[in-house]
């Protein structure tokens, strides 16, 4: 049972080691109450007077020992006691893969690194509008946009490291996972260079989630046995296309838009047959999401008012879920009948 309550302006008591108390320390005064604090057992390690009387004692498990006594004390007046766990030490980062935008696809580990975190480092394909719900980090949009870097990949990479250094708990979310077209590597690699410890927190990408979201499964039995996972920022050459028409399965493409009239193009000129099923799915888990289904050769001007972020599948396994779709509308359709009978 999860109960919420009005903190604010609420004395509350948070005990614990300065360090290990310090995200709950922050979590309370984000909840607007009125926070004190008691660093040891034996009562030192305040500033100034403790209410004689507060409404709740969060009790940070810092591995002292003797904080026992006191929380039994405020047990017996009536006093409610909440447990924290402690913050994990200081100084390192997170790359946390953040799904495909909706907080209903967070692992649980990442959900525990944002809590745990200091510092967020964002961008716009993670789900940031939830993210004051989930940390009471400080948040920090490096967000990147098609043509537009809002923060340079190696100017994320320095602050990364600096706030690592300076001693917080950094988390760096994005979208999808981090080793998916993520430049997650190249994060890593920079925290390694600088001495920094660094942990990856993988997510659930978008090259499987999104074509989930519109029904569209990325392999089938007997339709398809393999999936190819290719990068839509720049266009792929011509050997590239002779690869990928050769190779068979299911062909996905994150991020295709601004390449979609290369890729069919050249997939063509490859080989591949101009009546392949190929379906863009637009915005994925978010509002307005869309799915646009044509073929290879008339995917151009079908998808002529497709946008990023966009996941571009191209396989049989687009028919699977056409029939499939049309099976549920027809059994819906049933369903209406079968009310209307009963109730006239």
């Amino acid at each position: 049972m999860q109960l919420s309550i009005d903190l604010t302006g609420r004395d509350v008591l948070v005990t614990g080691s300065d360090t290990a108390a310090r995200q709950a320390v922050r979590r309370y005064e984000a909840a607007g109450a009125v926070v004190y604090r008691l660093s040891t057992p034996q009562g030192a390690g305040h500033d100034g007077p403790l209410p004689e009387r507060p409404f709740l004692v969060a009790a940070v498990d810092d591995g002292q020992p003797g904080w026992d006594a006191l929380l039994d004390r405020c047990r017996i007046t009536g006093i409610p006691v909440a447990a924290e766990p402690a913050a994990g030490a200081a100084g390192h980062v997170t790359l946390v893969g953040g799904g495909p935008g909706t907080t209903d696809l967070l692992t649980v580990a990442a959900v525990k690194a944002l809590r745990d975190a200091d510092v967020v480092f964002y961008d716009r394909l993670a789900p940031y509008q939830e993210l004051p719900s989930l940390t009471s980090a400080e948040l920090v949009d490096v967000g990147k946009k098609p043509g537009h870097h809002k923060v340079s990949q190696s100017d994320i990479e320095k602050l990364m490291v600096e706030s690592a250094l300076a001693g917080n708990n950094v988390v760096r979310l994005k979208g999808g996972d981090p080793y998916v077209f993520g430049r997650g590597g190249e994060e890593v690699a920079a925290c390694v260079a600088a001495g920094v410890k660094v942990h990856v927190v993988s997510g659930v990408t978008s090259a499987i989630s999104v074509p989930a979201a519109a029904g569209i499964p990325v392999t089938h039995r007997e339709v398809s046995h393999m999936f190819t996972v290719v990068s839509g920022h720049a266009p792929l050459t011509e050997k590239e296309h002779q690869h990928l028409a050769g190779l068979g399965g299911t062909i996905v493409v994150l991020m295709g838009i601004g390449t979609l009239h290369q890729l069919a193009a050249g997939l063509r000129r490859a080989g591949m047959r101009p009546d392949m099923p190929m379906a863009v799915v637009e915005r994925g888990y978010r509002p307005g999401q869309r799915t646009t289904i044509a073929d290879l050769g008339t995917i151009t001007s079908a998808a002529s008012g497709c946008s990023n972020p966009a996941v571009l599948v191209i396989g049989e396994v687009v028919r699977v879920a056409e029939a499939n779709r049309g099976h549920a509308e027809a059994a819906a359709d049933l369903d209406r009948l079968a009310a209307s009978l009963l109730g006239s």
